[in-house]
């Protein structure tokens, strides 16, 4: 084939080739706003407060990117990473962690995630969707147990249902 056969054959192709790949290279999602990571922070400390529990709060990007780090006065040094780690745990593995810990238990298939770097498996990281997106996670350090960090983050996120709805 000469050259001048094979530029024309690219030529005729590359039209068709073209918005193939820039369809490809774009992606559209959804993402929390600032102002809305807040509002659900804020109501999570909020919750906690009530069950007389002072807490950390951490709110992150569907990336596992925080975006919102909140943390009451007393609650113990510890609650900062620990709060923050399952929220990344939760986003990373797109489900929340008190699920994790029950599937990751010694002997179950998963029971190696936990030995991952980063990785919190103790209830209270609970992923975010909004309009049939995951956009991110909350996660909750300091009350007495993961299940009571669970309730704060899951009531917290009650409170704000319907500016998730976007």
């Amino acid at each position: 084939m000469t050259v001048r056969k094979l530029l024309a054959v690219l030529v005729a192709f590359v039209p068709f080739a073209l918005p193939v790949r820039a369809q490809e290279a774009v992606v559209t999602y959804k993402s929390l706003s600032p102002d809305i990571a807040l509002d659900l922070a804020r109501a999570v400390l909020a919750d906690c407060r009530r069950r007389g529990y002072q807490v950390a709060v951490a709110v992150v990007d569907r990336f596992g990117v925080t975006q919102i780090m909140l943390r009451d006065r007393f609650a113990g040094p510890h609650t900062i990473g620990t709060a923050s780690g399952k929220a990344w745990t939760a986003i990373s593995f797109r489900t929340n962690t008190a699920e994790l810990h029950s599937i990751s238990q010694p002997g179950a298939m998963q029971a190696g995630i936990r030995n991952l770097p980063g990785v919190v498996i103790i209830g209270g990281g609970v992923v975010i969707e909004a309009g049939g997106s995951l956009v991110g996670a909350v996660g909750v350090s300091g009350a007495p147990g993961g299940d009571a960090d669970d309730a704060c983050a899951k009531a917290g996120l009650e409170a704000v249902r319907d500016k998730l709805e976007f």
